[in-house]
């Protein structure tokens, strides 16, 4: 019998000899296996304090903000993961627009010409190129709101129906946030209809009237008829040489009457 507890009281040290080192095995194996870091999250972009530093955005800056358009577009860097492409125009773009005017817009009116300025993705220099292959495309103020782009050897522009504006610089690129410079205001045509006809070309001058008798542009001589110059000339000579003739004619005549 004693011999059957020893047994049994070395069969259990065993078992919880061998369930120990098994969880430390566990644990070592565990702790050595590296587990990823996780991505680094975007760096936090504030779009007022970008607009009013970047550059001279303030007459946009000042519509975004009028009309609270500016944190529509901050909740979509915020709150989505898409991201947001912005076009600004310069404050000269919106001093030199005459027409359409902007001051007849309602509010919504011109929320939606502001919105009108971004896409509700973000889109690098070089996403240009695929995404004017899908024209037209919907801007932030969705529906009828769209724009055409064109890229020719890192050039785009952007057609509206009433303008084509450059963007002419890079603002702003890192996901998710793009803020490109545009040279002009862009105008909706879902607020201001279809744009006027250019305007037809002057008509050219008429040829100037060249009076009869005018020396400018009048025909020369044709043929051999002389000149008025010519003619003057030509009559003083003769006048000369009848009155020489005469003379002459007189001496001889004396003359021959002495020799008589």
């Amino acid at each position: 019998m004693e011999t059957t507890m020893v047994f049994m009281v070395s069969s259990i040290l065993v078992v919880l000899l061998s369930s120990s080192a098994n969880a430390l095995s566990v644990r070592s194996l565990s702790s050595s296996v590296s587990t990823p870091a996780p991505a680094p999250a975007p760096d936090y972009v504030n779009l007022t304090h970008l607009l009013s530093v970047a550059g001279p955005y303030h007459t946009f800056l000042k519509y975004l903000e009028g009309t609270d358009v500016i944190q529509t577009f901050q909740n979509q860097v915020d709150n989505t993961k898409q991201g947001i492409t912005i076009f600004a125009p310069k404050d000269q773009s919106f001093a030199s627009l005459k027409k359409p005017p902007l001051t007849n817009l309602t509010n919504e009116q011109l929320r939606s010409l502001l919105q009108f300025h971004a896409l509700p993705q973000y889109y690098s220099l070089a996403d240009f190129k695929n995404l004017s292959q899908s024209n037209p495309v919907t801007t932030f103020a969705g529906g009828q709101y769209t724009l055409n782009f064109t890229y020719s050897s890192g050039t785009i522009n952007i057609g509206s129906g009433w303008t084509n504006a450059k963007v002419s610089s890079s603002v702003h690129s890192t996901d998710p946030v793009a803020v490109y410079q545009v040279d002009k205001v862009l105008i909706p045509e879902a607020i201001f209809g279809n744009p006027p006809p250019p305007s037809p070309p002057s008509p050219a001058a008429p040829a100037p009237d060249i009076a009869p008798g005018s020396s400018a542009g009048s025909p020369g001589p044709v043929g051999d008829e002389p000149s008025p110059s010519a003619s003057s000339a030509s009559s003083y000579r003769i006048v000369t040489w009848s009155i020489f003739s005469y003379f002459l004619l007189l001496e001889v005549s004396g003359g021959l009457i002495l020799f008589l």
